[in-house]
């Protein structure tokens, strides 16, 4: 194939793009802000978590607390119904001292259970503070989460207007190469990821190969329009004047 070199020196130009959409696909696919993005939502996830399990903590303590005060409110009102029989007067020796007994009794377990109230209730003061606080760590994570999405989309968006960019330029240059050489650099760029690459100082730009002094001297004794390949990685190789040929 046979392209006059000023032809050919534009495929360096459409690599440079193609180049350019393999670092803007390859930032898409690992961009800091989504990891980010991630990393916060796994967070909220966890945080979120923490928050339910303080509430059923605090649901079990509420639902105990309800427990004890019924208690403690029904031994209080046969305490009562003790006193008021016991100073109406109208108990015999006999019931008389079954209801002091009973009292007795009644005061002591009132005792019991209002400290244990107490306990309960203490329990859930200190769950209420954990819940507060595990509220607002889910508050602040949320926010956070807010502000890397926002740099995140900025970041995609910034992406999108370089790749269209990209795009436009792409179809400017293929439009102006000759639909064989073109062919065979899509051929080339879709199998090794670059199809044309410049010949500097007699290594392909490629693969980075220093092409040995047969070959360098091959490519010397070929014609200025003739399109000449890398034979390690079968590039395009564009000559100029850096090509140490």
């Amino acid at each position: 194939m046979n392209v006059e070199p000023q032809i050919q020196a534009k495929l360096l130009d459409l690599a440079a793009v193609d180049t350019e959409m393999a670092r803007i696909a390859y930032r898409r696919k690992n961009l800091p802000e989504q990891q980010e993005v991630d990393r916060l939502e796994g967070e909220r996830t966890s945080r979120k978590d923490a928050a339910v399990a303080v509430e059923i903590v605090l649901d079990d303590l509420d639902r105990d607390i309800r427990k004890l005060e019924g208690e403690v409110d029904a031994v209080r009102q046969r305490a009562e119904r003790d006193r008021t029989m016991m100073e109406s007067g109208s108990v015999g020796a006999k019931q008389l001292a079954e209801l002091q007994h009973e009292l007795g009794s009644l005061e002591r377990r009132q005792g019991i259970l209002e400290d244990e109230l107490l306990e309960v209730m203490e329990r859930r003061e200190a769950s209420e503070a954990d819940h507060q606080h595990a509220g607002a760590n889910l508050s602040r994570v949320e926010e956070e989460l807010i502000e890397a999405e926002r740099r995140r989309d900025e970041s995609v968006a910034d992406l999108d207007v370089a790749q269209n960019r990209c795009v436009n330029d792409r179809e400017s240059l293929g439009g102006a190469l000759p639909g064989e050489l073109l062919a065979l650099y899509e051929r080339e760029h879709g199998k090794h990821g670059v199809g044309a690459a410049l010949l500097q100082a007699r290594r392909c730009g490629a693969c980075r190969i220093e092409l040995d002094r047969g070959e360098i001297a091959r490519i010397a004794n070929t014609p200025a329009d003739a399109v000449v390949r890398c034979p390690e990685c079968g590039a395009i190789l564009v000559r100029t004047k850096e090509s140490g040929l």
